[in-house]
């Protein structure tokens, strides 16, 4: 199941498919590795001016995913209960229903 409730109001959120979950996530994971990059890795200061780029880089998108982290859990997307569905629009391309055509049974 893509949502789960929430405890509070029994309203059903996005929960672990909110896209600002997957993007924490990888943002995080793009951090972890800048950042041991950065500890662990040749510097090669000569080519960054002197920083060590993938250090405060690494550092950036940790941080950078914590934010998106701590906007989801702070702000959920509310999934709605039902949804209505759309009128009917001759202007819309897609399958549509015939007004004279028998139905099959």
């Amino acid at each position: 199941m893509t949502t789960k409730t929430t405890q509070a109001d029994g309203k059903k959120t996005a929960g672990a498919f909110d896209i600002r979950n997957i993007i924490g996530l990888l943002l995080g994971i793009y951090g972890v590795i800048l950042t041991l990059m950065g500890l662990f890795g040749d510097a090669e200061p000569a080519k960054t001016g002197g920083t060590n780029a993938n250090l405060w880089t690494g550092l950036a998108l940790l941080i950078a995913a914590a934010v998106f982290v701590i906007w989801t859990k702070a702000r959920p997307i509310v999934v709605p209960a039902e949804v209505e569905k759309p009128l009917p629009d001759p202007t819309r391309p897609g399958p549509t229903t015939r007004s004279g055509a028998k139905k099959k049974r």
